[in-house]
């Protein structure tokens, strides 16, 4: 259960931190107790009982307790189910809650507090369980925090702690509290310790092994980028040719920050050491001309360039935008997706290993083993947080160690994304193209969507174009309150604008239905696009000027914002309209926030906030650590300080002190992140 959790040694459960604390010193008698007090009792039950709660299937558990003294103490849990095999009578507990008065009989009551199990009545568990400020750990399958709290009680009685791997010289610097101190006072905090400090982790204890987490990540990060670093790799020259071409393939002038960036890629791919940068930028702000440059110069130089899509219908669109940017210049563009045919795979496959094929682009089909490029020198990655670390390893393994350029429209605050993506160099275009109208967002309930409709189709008669989206595929029994896309497609078509072409586009439609819908929206041919966040990267329709949003409430900051994106392409005023049903406190929040903001980066930060950064980057997948202290968002002036240690340390000639960290590293730390952080 514990190796379920990452938790497999000792110093793993010294760094299983509590996620709050009680304040149990105030331990009374019941009689004792004064309505609108906080405190702990140590009681028998004497009777309990379960009930459904009016009409609605709410468990109702209700417990009378009674101790040496002479009063009776009433407890109540909505949803107490759990409660029902454990309390039983005679059973001793320890409550901890708030004490009321109950008015039909006169005893002290206390609802939905904190219980907890005594074992056997051993008098000093009990001092460990209350009388004290006590630490709250979270549950690990039937290991409850009261066992956490006694078996972190024996192991800090009985082990030696280990010798504070930090730096002698970062620690006196910085004047970190000791380790052993830290450890100790996070799981026993001493008497007088400031219980709203520790809640807020704020107590100097917790920031010290908040230190220590992001100072041995960063640490790691910082060497695997500097080993990247000294590898060998393409030394790309920039030629007259070269720069000719670039000239005549660009569209329209570049943006200030569009020009800052392609020369930060210009340098990296010049040097004799693979290029591994991010390219950040909002939607719509210009990052896949940037990457054109990038790859002519590859070309140019005798290699070829692959670019990695994510999905089908965004492979689909990177490869008519490379082919009218680099056909014209004399290039080979080719495409490789999983619904591609089987001989058309295989020719595909013979042109790219006899090096006839200059841009290669495709879905995760060209990382299969089968594909064999004759000279990969540059790979493109676009939205990077689909993918995992390890498909990016495996494009590289396609080539002789060639320049690796990930593009993501998803913004990342700077501090994240330097960790986050630690290996790489970062670049952000933080411009927009010129002539560029700023998108407006509107609110609008579900009761009055008919104007949205008569909004719509005024846009259409002024010759534009929509889209509609929904936040599901079909109706499935546990969403059958969804308005599902299908549905909606038929009442629009049929009902609404019977007049107009409407399309439906969804993740379910093969590959040439999916093609063949975005070629007529496309046209201009449909005038209605009905879809479901399959459309949130990529499509690019210059005249579609209005994004109806159904049900917005279902949908994340940051990808409300990505849907935003796919209108105001064009000169024209576009507008995203978001019906909503019934909102609550974090839905509102984040329509308030849509409302003000056309800032990817301000919003990608309010959608952290909100959802906190595990759940908006999905964790595992795009190799955040597991770090079970620190918080990107919460700790970021500690992640500051650490990284800059990190950088002083690193800086200086290898040092002893350098040499042990890694050591310590590669012994302590490489199998808590699952990432190879030192080769």
């Amino acid at each position: 259960m514990l190796a379920a959790k990452g938790l497999q040694t000792v110093a793993d459960l010294l760094y299983y931190a509590p996620f709050r604390y009680e304040d149990r010193t105030n331990v009374k008698q019941i009689a004792q107790l004064a309505p609108g007090e906080k405190a702990a009792v140590m009681a028998r039950v004497s009777s309990a009982k379960l009930s459904g709660f009016r009409r609605r299937a709410v468990g109702l558990f209700e417990a009378t307790f009674k101790d040496e003294g002479a009063g009776t103490l009433l407890a109540r849990w909505f949803h107490g189910e759990r409660y029902a095999d454990s309390l039983v009578p005679d059973t001793r507990v320890a409550l901890f809650g708030k004490v009321e008065l109950d008015k039909s009989s006169g005893h002290r009551l206390m609802v939905q507090p904190e219980v907890e199990i005594l074992s056997g009545g051993d008098e000093a568990d009990e001092t460990l369980h209350s009388g004290r400020i006590v630490a709250v750990y979270e549950a690990a399958g039937k290991i409850s925090t009261r066992v956490f709290r006694t078996l972190l009680d024996r192991i800090l009685k009985e082990i030696v702690l280990p010798e504070d791997p930090v730096p002698v010289s970062v620690r006196e610097r910085i004047q970190l509290p000791s380790l052993s101190e830290a450890i100790v006072e996070t799981h026993c905090p001493s008497p007088g310790a400031d219980l709203r400090l520790l809640n807020e982790f704020r107590a100097p204890a917790q920031q010290r092994l908040i230190f220590d987490e992001f100072f041995w990540l960063e640490c790691g990060l910082a060497l695997k980028k500097n080993k990247a670093r000294l590898a060998a790799g393409i030394s790309f020259a920039v030629t007259d040719h070269a720069r000719e071409q670039i000239k005549q393939m660009l569209p329209f002038k570049p943006t200030g920050a569009q020009r800052r960036v392609i020369q930060e890629i210009v340098d990296d791919m010049k040097r004799p050491h693979p290029m591994n940068r991010l390219l950040q930028g909002d939607v719509g702000s210009g990052k896949t001309i940037v990457a054109a440059q990038a790859a002519v110069i590859a070309i140019e130089n005798g290699y070829q360039v692959a670019v990695l899509a994510p999905t089908e219908i965004l492979a689909a669109q990177h490869f008519a935008y490379f082919k009218r940017l680099l056909e014209k210049l004399g290039y080979v563009v080719g495409f490789l997706a999983g619904s591609s045919g089987p001989r058309e795979k295989q020719q595909m496959k013979k042109l790219v290993e006899e090096g006839l094929v200059h841009v290669m682009v495709g879905t995760h089909a060209i990382i299969q083993e089968d594909v064999t490029f004759s000279k990969l020198g540059l790979a493109i990655i676009d939205e990077q947080h689909r993918f995992g670390v390890s498909q990016r390893l495996d494009l590289m393994k396609k080539g002789n160690q060639p320049d690796v350029l990930v593009m993501s429209a998803t913004p990342i605050p700077r501090t994240l994304a330097l960790t986050l993506y630690g290996d790489l160099d970062i670049s952000v275009i933080d411009e927009m193209p010129p002539g560029r109208k700023p998108i407006i967002t509107k609110h609008v309930p579900d009761s009055a969507v008919e104007g949205v409709y008569s909004f719509v189709a005024q846009q259409i008669a002024a010759g534009r174009q929509a889209y509609v989206v929904y936040p599901i595929v079909e109706e499935t029994e546990t969403t059958a309150d969804i308005k599902a896309a299908e549905n909606m497609y038929l009442h629009l078509a049929e009902k609404v604008f019977p007049k107009l072409r409407v399309g439906l586009l969804h993740g379910r439609l093969s590959g040439g239905v999916k093609e063949a819908v975005m070629r007529d929206f496309q046209a201009g041919e449909l005038k209605i696009l009905v879809a479901t966040t399959v459309i949130e990267v990529g499509v690019d329709v210059p005249n579609a000027s209005v994004m109806v949003i159904e049900q917005a409430e279902r949908f994340g900051l940051a990808q409300i914002h990505q849907l935003r994106g796919r209108v105001g392409r064009g000169a024209q005023q576009s507008y995203c309209v978001l019906v909503t049903g019934k909102l609550g406190d974090v839905a509102r929040e984040r329509i308030r926030t849509l409302k003000e903001s056309n800032d990817g980066f301000y919003i990608a930060e309010m959608d952290m906030r909100l959802r906190g950064p595990g759940e908006f980057f999905g964790t595992r997948q795009s190799g955040v650590p597991g770090l079970r202290l620190a918080n990107l968002l919460r700790d970021t002036e500690i992640l500051e300080q650490a990284r800059a240690e990190v950088q002083r340390l690193i800086a200086e000639k290898p040092s002893d002190e350098l040499r042990a960290a890694v050591t310590y590293i590669q012994e302590n730390w490489q199998r808590r992140y699952g990432l190879v952080l030192v080769a």
